[in-house]
């Protein structure tokens, strides 16, 4: 049962990473202590695949700093 809500909510967030990440913080903004967390988890699947929680995006990738380049003089000789 639950395999067919994963599937029909990764038609709408098909990154499945992302769907994951949206679906364990909607799960853990939604839980009711007195209620079992599976039914929470499917209610949220069910709430994805009909489009709610979709407006979610992949963030910017950023490009890293460079290095700076090690500097090896190849004339210096160690005194050993």
């Amino acid at each position: 049962m639950r395999s067919e809500l994963v599937y029909s909510a990764g038609i709408k967030i098909a990154n499945r990473f992302l769907l994951a990440t949206v679906a364990i913080k909607a799960v853990r903004k939604l839980h009711i202590s007195t209620t079992r967390t599976e039914d929470t988890a499917n209610v949220v699947f069910v709430d994805v695949a009909a489009g709610r929680y979709t407006d979610v995006h992949m963030p910017e990738i950023l490009p890293q700093a460079a290095i700076e380049p090690l500097i090896v003089d190849p004339f210096v000789v160690s005194a050993a």
